[in-house]
């Protein structure tokens, strides 16, 4: 999956697959997770948030599956 740049402090890139529902999220340390079940809506409020960060903390993280790839 493609994943786009993004300005974050944590967060280097993000990738999505409307399809599979599927979000790719590469950190600055270099580890890579995709969690499963993201709707579409989440991906674009976390594109359009703020801090990325603080969205992805808030909104993604511990509420959908995910695996470190």
């Amino acid at each position: 999956m493609e994943r786009t740049p993004v300005s974050s402090s944590n967060l280097s890139a993000v990738g999505y697959d409307v399809d599979r529902q599927a979000l790719e999220v590469e950190f600055k340390n270099g580890a890579v997770y995709e969690y499963s079940g993201v709707p579409d809506g989440e991906h674009d409020g976390l594109m359009s948030a703020g801090s990325k960060g603080t969205y992805f903390n808030a909104n993604i993280k511990n509420r959908y599956p995910f695996v470190k790839l």
